[in-house]
């Protein structure tokens, strides 16, 4: 799982995999970064719009130039210089599913298997 600790959607996810006995790490992007090349493959995985996170208040800072004529490289590289622009959680299983927010109907799906 990645994300940022303190964020809710994290919170309910954690608890929700916790609860199912599911055993998971955590990487921090706050303290632990994230790489342009990892954003890239999630991109190629989900489309940069379902990692970008535009309803935050890091997005809102950003400047009208940054926000204008978005694109796959323009995001990944907003993404990695500011990472509470991925939605979280991000959740990388080991059959390569990559599960972007947290829903508990798609958790369910993906770990019915």
């Amino acid at each position: 799982m990645f994300g940022i600790p303190n964020c809710n959607s994290i919170k309910k996810a954690r608890t929700w995999l916790t609860e199912q006995d599911i055993t998971f790490s955590f990487h921090d992007y706050k303290k632990q970064g994230i790489d342009e090349a990892r954003l890239s493959s999630w991109c190629q995985q989900t489309g940069f719009q379902v990692l970008l996170n535009t309803r935050g208040t890091t997005w809102r800072k950003l400047s009208d130039a940054d926000k204008a004529d978005m694109n796959e490289t323009k995001a990944i590289s907003l993404m990695a210089a500011h990472p509470s622009l991925i939605k979280r959680p991000v959740l990388a299983l080991g059959n390569g599913t990559l599960l972007v927010g947290f829903k508990e109907a798609d958790y369910q799906a993906a770990f019915s298997n």
